[in-house]
């Protein structure tokens, strides 16, 4: 090469029989089955890099410095006070003024707080009795927009704030299980028993009305009559998180994307998009829990539709990109096109039996810019702010380099112990999910009090009813 001229780019002068000559032999399918099994080993080892030396993953111990900003608003002098004078309570671990704490230790000390505290102070969360848990769902049907990482720090935010959270995941990627330490070997220990047996209850409501009207039954096989004795709590898991159960996910759960369809074309009149939401209203798992976070797939398929169908509030990640910005434009846009028409063919056959009409509802939705870079980002998220409006959070989620060390320990960030940062890294890494967290709780307890006057509202008529009835 003549001295002073650039080097050509590197696309350039490739020798077509030295490029031969690294290939492979031709790629079979067997390939790809030896291809995963290495994904496999890799994944469970990379996974364990979170887990104890048996394999199980634990929780770590919060600091004294810890619980008093983060968990329970009271000062570290008054706290080693409170702990002094009540030997009974629990007093941490560690030599000193430097005690650690489980977190079934701190919510035991949440509890003796709000009974024996300040009263002006929120020692526990506001959450109504008589009220089912609030379901949220978080989706996007493009891949990378963070949706799972939301999923798990708002159930994490959650579990830390007091509330008893369960978290489904309905992607066969099982990304969320994996961080959760969960353990399914099967389908038939993911939600998709829970699917199979609402379709099965259809199924034996319409034979029931087929043999009365002297009509031979539709079939009813194996996998059906299975999924009759499952219930929900045979299938949810206890986590290394004392307040977070898990319905995990494996990659046979995405069976149900083909087997749904199947179904509902044995009986039309089955209404598939009520089928997860109804296996945890029918068995009361919405009493059993505070909260509930459901992982969507990254696409609008039958999982996805149970899932928003079943939540209360919609949660939509996105990037700050054009790319993202356009996505999730058009996800919005699928939402409309798939439960119009869902509304539309349903209540022109209810309208035609004298049946009230169906009408989907969300308390709320939102839309939230994560990994935010402020110094390149701000021009175009103020311009998906305007766009979206009201749909928007107003806080972006900023992405800080804890976010990037807790992910390669396969951890949530409320899972890495401070001391393995800088203080102030951490500070600033914990406070862009405590903010996501402060809008989505402001969303969840406005829906709460919303509902909670209406019971009470509905409880009044009742009972102004019943004493027209009496005086009558």
């Amino acid at each position: 090469m003549a001295a002073g001229k650039d080097p050509l780019p590197p696309y350039f002068n490739i020798d077509p029989a030295e490029a031969a000559r690294k290939l492979s032999d031709p790629i079979d399918t067997a390939r790809f089955a030896k291809a995963a099994a290495f994904a496999t080993k890799g994944r469970e080892d990379l996974a364990r890099r979170g887990y104890a030396p048996d394999g199980k993953k634990r929780l770590r111990r919060f600091s004294t410095w810890e619980v008093c900003r983060y968990l329970i608003p009271v000062a570290p002098a008054h706290f080693r006070r409170v702990l002094k004078k009540n030997p009974d309570l629990p007093q941490g671990t560690g030599e000193g003024n430097s005690k650690w704490f489980t977190l079934e230790e701190v919510l035991t000390l949440r509890r003796y707080f709000a009974a024996e505290g300040a009263s002006d102070r929120e020692y526990l969360p506001w959450r109504p009795e008589g009220l089912p848990a609030k379901i949220i769902a978080v989706s996007n049907f493009k891949g990378g927009t963070s949706k799972t990482t939301t999923t798990a720090h708002l159930a994490m935010s959650a579990a830390l704030d007091g509330y008893k959270v369960l978290v489904i995941d309905l992607d066969s990627q099982g990304s969320l299980t994996s961080i959760m330490g969960g353990t399914v070997e099967d389908e038939w220990s993911t939600a998709f028993p829970l699917l199979a047996k609402d379709y099965a209850l259809a199924l034996e409501e319409e034979n029931r009305v087929r043999a009365a009207a002297g009509e031979p039954p539709l079939p009813f096989d194996e996998t059906l009559t299975e999924a009759l004795g499952v219930s929900p709590r045979n299938l949810i898991q206890k986590t290394h998180w004392p307040n977070i159960d898990l319905l995990g996910a494996q990659l046979n759960l995405y069976w149900a994307e083909f087997q749904i369809p199947v179904w509902r074309m044995g009986l039309r009149s089955w209404p598939l998009w009520d089928a997860l939401g109804n296996a945890l209203a029918n068995e009361r798992v919405l009493y059993d829990y505070d909260i509930v976070f459901i992982d969507t797939p990254p696409a609008l398929g039958y999982l996805t539709i149970n899932a928003l169908a079943a939540a209360d509030i919609l949660l939509v990640p996105l990037g700050a990109s054009f790319l993202e910005f356009d996505s999730t434009g058009r996800f919005f846009d699928m939402l409309y096109s798939t439960f119009a028409s869902v509304e539309e063919g349903e209540n022109a056959a209810r309208r035609r039996a004298g049946l009230p009409e169906i009408k989907f509802e969300w308390d709320a939705v939102r839309a939230i810019i994560t990994r935010f870079d402020a110094a390149q980002q701000t021009d175009l998220a103020n311009v998906i702010q305007a766009y979206f409006g009201d749909f928007m959070t107003t806080f972006r989620q900023d992405m800080t380099a804890m976010v990037g060390q807790a992910g390669e320990q396969v951890n949530g960030i409320y899972e890495a112990d401070y001391r393995d940062f800088n203080r102030d890294t951490y500070v600033r890494g914990r406070e862009t999910f405590d903010r996501t967290w402060a809008e989505v709780k402001e969303l969840i307890l406005g829906t709460w009090w919303r509902d909670l006057q209406l019971m009470e509202q509905d409880e009044e008529d009742r009972g102004h009813q019943h004493g027209q009835a009496q005086e009558a």
